[in-house]
């Protein structure tokens, strides 16, 4: 049975705290010579907001004397708490509800702590890798399966199968965006710079109109989604038509149907992957092996 880790058992002690009459620049000088990402504000020793190193960043892009400006004036008075004895769990609701990465803990009215994002992600593993599409594949939150390394949160599956292998009629489907981050990252990996993909002045003028995926990448959720098929999943070939241009950050759905048992470990499946539409970008068919997954206790 597991037992649930309250709240004080992870929080950091003491918290870093600035009035609201402080200058905003002796925030900033703070949060960079302490090397912190916030502070908590406090007026006659009640909790009246917070002040983070992105608020020092839009004051500083702001117009106009910014320097004279106090704590008060731009800190973020919807101070969102928690108490020590709350359970991890419920932190981690409550920052993703509001949105936040740090959380003040409060105990009979007086601030005893501070919990982060970051210090969070040191027991809810997923944690440790944040943010949605756009974010770096660092950042994303990701879980393992025994058949794939991680999974991203940003994806998803259906997989139809038994767990022993693969039989005919077994289907599997894999969903995903494929963001600029994505695309830029095959360019580099693979080599192929066709401006097409990569230069949006560029790709104007071509019959496109516009940047598309390449159509690679666009087909490697093939890859992807036969991964997601019980056992291990090798190629042996794949044969594809190219039918439509995907657009940048837009989602697809690759799906993979087993139609023949060609030997006792090697099937037929066919393939394909459609755009966000439901209208087929990619279509062929693919053979594999698929062997056991390797017993790695």
């Amino acid at each position: 049975m597991l037992v649930p880790l309250p709240v004080r058992e992870i929080m950091r002690t003491p918290v870093k705290t600035i009035g609201p009459d402080a200058p905003v620049i002796e925030a900033a000088k703070r949060l960079r010579d302490e090397d912190i990402g916030s502070l908590v504000v406090e007026a006659d020793g009640t909790c009246v907001g917070i002040i983070t190193e992105s608020d020092i960043v839009a004051v500083t892009a702001a117009e106009g004397d910014t320097r004279a400006l106090s704590v008060g004036d731009v800190m973020a008075e919807a101070l969102v708490t928690i108490g020590p004895d709350a359970d991890i769990e419920t932190a981690v609701d409550r920052l993703r509800t509001n949105n936040i990465k740090k959380l003040p803990v409060v105990e009979d009215g007086s601030l005893v702590g501070i919990v982060t994002t970051t210090d969070l992600s040191d027991y809810i593993p997923h944690l440790s890798r944040t943010g949605g599409p756009d974010a770096e594949p660092s950042q994303r939150k990701r879980f393992t399966r025994p058949d794939t390394l991680y999974e991203d949160e940003d994806w998803t599956f259906e997989s139809y199968g038994t767990a022993d292998g693969i039989d005919v009629g077994d289907h599997v489907r894999f969903s995903k965006t494929i963001t600029e981050a994505d695309v830029e990252a095959f360019a580099e990996a693979s080599g192929d710079t066709n401006r097409l993909h990569l230069d949006a002045e560029f790709a104007e003028g071509t019959r496109f109109g516009r940047r598309i995926v390449h159509g690679t990448l666009v087909s490697g959720l093939i890859s992807a989604a036969l991964a997601r098929l019980p056992g291990l999943t090798i190629y042996l070939s794949q044969e594809l038509s190219y039918q439509g241009p995907v657009d940048i950050d837009e989602e697809v759905t690759a799906h993979c149907e087993v139609v023949e048992r060609i030997r006792e470990d090697r099937f037929r499946l066919t393939t394909a992957v459609d755009d966000a539409e439901g209208n087929c970008v990619v279509e062929g068919d693919a053979v594999v092996i698929s062997d056991p997954i390797p017993d790695t206790t």
